[in-house]
């Protein structure tokens, strides 16, 4: 998935991998969660459209921070 985040935003986006336990998996943009595995997600990871998604609400993000 970091991969795919990469790719959409380039050098733009600064990645942190912070190590859980029980499952846990989750991914902030600017603060704010945008998946929760165990959360919204209902135990699932993400798939391929899912990810698509994500990255849609990172290049949306970023583009309001650099239009500031």
């Amino acid at each position: 998935m970091a991969t795919e985040f990469f790719a959409e935003c380039g050098n733009d986006i600064a990645i942190t991998i912070t190590p859980g336990v029980g499952g846990i998996f989750q991914v902030f943009a600017d603060g704010d969660k945008i998946y929760d595995k165990n959360g919204e997600e209902n135990g699932v990871f993400p798939n391929l459209p899912r990810v698509k998604e994500l990255r849609a609400v990172l290049r949306d993000k970023l583009s309001v921070l650099t239009s500031a």
